[in-house]
C-alpha cells in the first residue's frame, strides 16, 4: 500500500513539472521559427506565403514524435526556458541551467 502511494504522489509531482500539450506545440514553432530565422530565412511580402507553408510543412513532419517526447520527458522549466530564448544558442543554454 504504501509503494502504491508512493507511486501516486511521484506522478503527481511528475505531472505538476511536466509541460502540456499546447505549450509543446508552442515549443515547436518556436524552434522551427528560430531554426529558419538561423538559415537567413527572410521573405519579402510575395514570398511570405510560401515561407509560412514550408515552416508549416515542417512542424507537422515532427509534431507527434516531438510532441510526445516533450510532453512526456521534458520539464517545463525547460520549456519556459527555450520559449523564452532569442536564438537556438539561448535555446541549447537551457539544457545547462540545473
Amino acid at each position: 500500500m504504501k509503494r502504491w502511494i508512493l507511486g501516486v504522489v511521484l506522478l503527481a509531482t511528475g505531472c505538476k513539472n511536466a509541460p502540456s500539450e499546447e505549450q509543446c506545440k508552442q515549443l515547436l514553432d518556436h524552434l522551427v521559427d528560430l531554426e529558419f530565422k538561423k538559415a537567413g530565412a527572410t521573405a519579402s511580402d510575395s514570398a511570405k506565403g510560401e515561407l509560412a507553408k514550408q515552416k508549416q510543412a515542417v512542424s507537422e513532419a515532427k509534431s507527434a514524435e516531438f510532441i510526445d517526447a516533450c510532453t512526456k520527458k521534458t520539464a517545463k522549466s525547460r520549456i519556459d526556458c527555450a520559449l523564452a530564448a532569442v536564438d537556438l544558442e539561448g535555446v541549447a543554454r537551457c539544457d545547462e541551467v540545473k
